[in-house]
């Protein structure tokens, strides 16, 4: 399957991507050998292939669940650059509750 220069620029816009005339003589000739190799997969005969979920033979090393002391109040406000005395202070996101009156 090959792609025309056309293709290559909805594809861009479908991606939201800005992409220049250079650049899609660049990336053509890519997704020509992409869209090739993927053609080439399908054509493999994989009807009695067992489906994996990953291609390395891996099992999970779990550890244990600990519980562990967190930060203290104290120690999570240490370094807000505004707090009161028990909270983090951020700014509105929309708007103050003066701007609505």
């Amino acid at each position: 399957m090959s792609l025309t220069d056309q293709e290559v620029r909805k594809l861009a816009i479908l991606a939201r991507l800005e992409i220049t005339d250079e650049e899609v003589a660049t990336v053509l000739p890519q997704l020509d050998s992409i869209l090739g190799f993927v053609e080439r997969l399908s054509g493999l005969e994989t009807e009695e292939v067992e489906p994996m979920t990953t291609a390395l033979d891996v099992e999970n090393r779990w550890r244990a669940d600990q519980c562990v002391d967190g930060l203290t109040n104290q120690q999570a406000l240490e370094n807000a650059p505004a707090k009161d005395d028990a909270c983090f202070l951020v700014p509105p996101v929309l708007g103050s509750a003066a701007a609505k009156k």
